[in-house]
């Protein structure tokens, strides 16, 4: 008759219970690997490619000297103050994160020769992990538009300095944008512009305004570009709603300056061929379309969350200032071609 032993009966210690608060280690996810640290070679790189790329958008500004060296070393009056706006923006954002102990790369500028008139898309920085409370964000988010701007404007200033007045090109000449800041620093430098009339600008006054176009594009309130930093501290997770209706309002700005410009033409009161008309209404189009594929790869309008916190009052200033500072950038037409 067979019976079953209790356990231990035969000499051996009877198995023990696993216990049932206790993971089971096999169970438990492998450990996220460590994140690579940023490399400041490839950072390097880039600025070493977009060199070039910019002082060959300023030498198509100048006279072509002998040779191709000289003709690239002319560009030097429109290259060296653009890049040091760019810097100076890049790295406001870099020292204010390192600041807040965010870990943040070194600059990544973005060479893009002949499509661009600059030379390049610009620089960006990256950062690791959560920006934690609503100081911190403003800090990092308006750091680098108001240190960009705190070159562009004198760089801009004494380029229009160096820049003339004279008639409007009878055709085939392209038209810069016209920002409530760009307009009144034309005014106050080099007087009232009659009709018919328009400033030839130095490089050196173009690398100033190229400054104001970009910090005005990093500053449009939405996501994570640097305006939706800047919103975001200032006004919580309201600004997800102006965000949605900010990137809606586009689409109303391309459909106005499309008929401003296509309607003329569809009656025959303007001299621009219907494709360069097409062509001077695309940019608010083509940055509607660009903010929808960002918000795909980071998330969408919506801007992450901070911890639980109050922006301090000298900060909520800051704020206040750094999105002024976006309606007297604010350019309808970017750059029109006629």
């Amino acid at each position: 008759m067979n019976r079953e032993l209790p356990p231990g009966e035969l000499g051996f210690p009877a198995p023990r219970e696993p216990y049932r608060d206790v993971w089971d280690r096999r169970n438990l996810p492998d450990p996220e690997p460590e994140p690579r640290p940023f490399r400041p070679w490839n950072n390097l790189f880039l600025f070493l490619a977009t060199v070039p790329c910019v002082f060959l958008a300023g030498a198509h500004m100048t006279m072509p000297q002998a040779d191709l060296l000289a003709t690239l070393l002319s560009g030097w009056t429109f290259a060296v103050p653009f890049l040091g706006i760019l810097l100076f923006h890049e790295f406001g954002h870099y020292i204010a994160a390192r600041i807040h102990r965010v870990e943040a790369s070194l600059p990544y500028f973005l060479p893009l020769p002949v499509l661009s008139p600059f030379g390049t898309m610009g620089a960006v920085i990256s950062m690791r992990g959560r920006i934690r409370s609503r100081d911190a964000l403003l800090d990092i988010g308006a750091s680098g538009p108001l240190a960009g701007l705190f070159v562009a404007i004198p760089v801009l200033a004494y380029g229009l300095s160096l820049s003339t007045v004279g008639p409007i090109g009878a055709e085939h000449y392209q038209q810069e944008g016209q920002s409530l800041l760009y307009v009144a620093m034309k005014r106050v430098i080099l007087g009232p512009i009659p009709a018919g009339m328009d400033v030839n600008l130095h490089p050196t006054a173009f690398a100033g305004w190229g400054g104001l176009l970009i910090t005005m594009l990093n500053l449009l309130p939405w996501g994570q570009l640097d305006g939706g930093h800047v919103a975001y501290a200032l006004f919580g997770s309201r600004q997800h709603v102006y965000a949605r209706w900010f990137r809606r309002s586009l689409l109303v700005m391309f459909l106005f300056i499309a008929a401003s410009f296509v309607l003329p033409v569809l009656e025959h009161r303007s001299t621009l061929t219907m494709g360069a008309a097409v062509m001077n209404s695309l940019f608010w189009l083509m940055w509607y379309l660009i903010l929808g594929v960002v918000g795909r790869m980071s998330g969408g309008a919506e801007h992450p969350p901070t911890d639980a916190s109050v922006l301090s009052p000298k900060r909520k200033i800051v704020a206040i200032v750094t999105l002024a500072f976006f309606v007297l950038l604010f350019m309808p037409v970017p750059l029109a071609q006629y």
